[in-house]
């Protein structure tokens, strides 16, 4: 096995911004990864509904990713009807790409969070999982459970596991932590304050001129 990893990085990005794009950027450089798709959910299992549309959540992706080499859009999701499962996309993904490597980016939390997640043991065998975690975090601090026993069995420090194997290993990865919510900047912005240096200049140029995220 030798082609470059394809990194995924789910996420409902309503909206987009700083902290989700930073982590992806590193990843996609100190992974060497051959790129990072985000995919948008249509229809999140764990969280409510969106509140921009899917074609509004796509377009603000766009203008994030814009000029950015190696960090791209994949629509799948939107285009699936039912749950947005990663199980569901992970196969998908497999069924077309055949045995190039495949990295689905979590946060230590939704890491943390992996047991209720639909058909979660399968994902493993579908990709590798690569928990990026703030600086000096390790999953000892969470105690104990299944993400820590998957950890113990497929655990490794050895990048290369990721070019050697089309899944299979879980890696913790440092990367620069910005405590943004997307659920915070919606509240911030209702307030009617502005989300400059939060998120691109673009993707707020975007929400202005679309009026979203206004409090009824």
């Amino acid at each position: 096995m030798t082609a470059r990893p394809i990194a995924l990085f789910g996420g409902t990005f309503d909206p987009v911004h700083y902290g989700h794009l930073r982590p992806a950027l590193e990843m996609l450089e100190r992974l060497a990864l051959a790129e990072v798709r985000f995919i948008p959910a249509a229809m999140p299992p764990h969280r409510d509904p969106p509140v921009a549309s899917a074609a509004q959540r796509t377009a603000m992706l766009e203008l994030a990713l814009q000029g950015q080499t190696g960090l791209s859009i994949d629509r799948r999701e939107l285009q699936r009807p039912g749950p947005s499962y990663m199980v569901d996309t992970l196969t998908s993904l497999r069924a077309e790409l055949g045995d190039t490597p495949l990295c689905l980016l979590l946060g230590s939390d939704a890491y943390l969070g992996l047991a209720s997640w639909h058909r979660w043991q399968e994902l493993i065998d579908l990709a590798h999982l690569v928990v990026m975690h703030r600086p000096g975090w390790t999953l000892a601090q969470a105690g104990a459970g299944a993400p820590a026993r998957l950890l113990a069995q497929r655990g490794s420090d050895d990048m290369a596991v990721l070019t050697r194997h089309p899944a299979g290993a879980v890696l913790l990865r440092p990367v620069t932590q910005l405590d943004i919510s997307a659920t915070a900047l919606r509240t911030l912005m209702g307030a009617g304050h502005d989300p400059r240096y939060l998120l691109p200049d673009a993707v707020r140029d975007y929400i202005r001129a679309q009026d979203l995220y206004k409090i009824e």
